[in-house]
């Protein structure tokens, strides 16, 4: 898996975070978002996915039709954060940040392993699975900040997924913040920026940030 960063080095890093791009999108893509957040201490990992495209179908469609894609894209998120683990920054120093496709990837590792983490983004984004899927979650997300913006006329995102979202990540004892956006369809805007930029802020001045 190729891994592209850019920010602080990790030797110098008080955090770090991991940044998922979109279906056709890139690692360079997220490493451009990243340079909008303006946080210089922070360290920046965007894993870059085969063929430009974490799993090949909806996320809304059955869990077995994207696999064993999905599996393997949960998977290189673990491998990124336990390559940031021998580092020496544990979930608790790590964002995970992800738009559209990488974004649900990324609430899904999340819901699957839950567990403090620095801060948690989707951003266009909702957890995987068809509608009316059972969900199991287990463990607790000890008061995580997650961010979920979306629009309410996203042509790929229901917002009746985003508020499921926000109800899972509730469960699992995290802190959420859900921000929907009239008429901005599938994008990013300044205000999800100006928040993911305040949650680095946070997560880099926090005491577990100290070497």
């Amino acid at each position: 898996m190729r891994i592209v960063s850019s920010g602080a080095q990790l030797a110098e890093a008080r955090a770090a975070a991991i940044l998922l791009h979109g279906r056709g999108g890139s690692a360079e893509d997220m490493l451009g978002l990243a340079q909008e957040f303006g946080q210089r201490d922070i360290a920046y990992l965007a894993p870059q996915a085969p063929g430009h495209t974490w799993y090949p179908f909806s996320f809304l469609a059955p869990l077995a039709q994207n696999e064993p894609h999905l599996s393997n894209a949960l998977a290189a998120v673990d491998a990124t954060f336990d390559r940031l683990a021998r580092e020496g920054f544990p979930p608790g120093r790590v964002a995970l940040i992800g738009f559209s496709q990488g974004g649900c990837l990324a609430l899904e590792y999340v819901a699957r392993n839950a567990r403090r983490y620095g801060a948690v983004a989707g951003l266009s984004a909702g957890l995987i699975g068809p509608p009316g899927l059972s969900r199991d979650d287990a463990g607790s997300l000890a008061g995580t900040p997650v961010f979920l913006g979306c629009s309410d006329i996203d042509s790929h995102v229901p917002l009746a997924r985003v508020q499921e979202s926000r109800g899972v990540f509730e469960k699992l004892d995290g802190a959420v913040t859900e921000r929907i956006y009239p008429g901005m369809g599938h994008t990013v805007n300044a205000d999800e920026v100006a928040h993911v930029s305040k949650l680095l802020a946070s997560l880099a001045m926090s005491p577990a940030a100290s070497r």
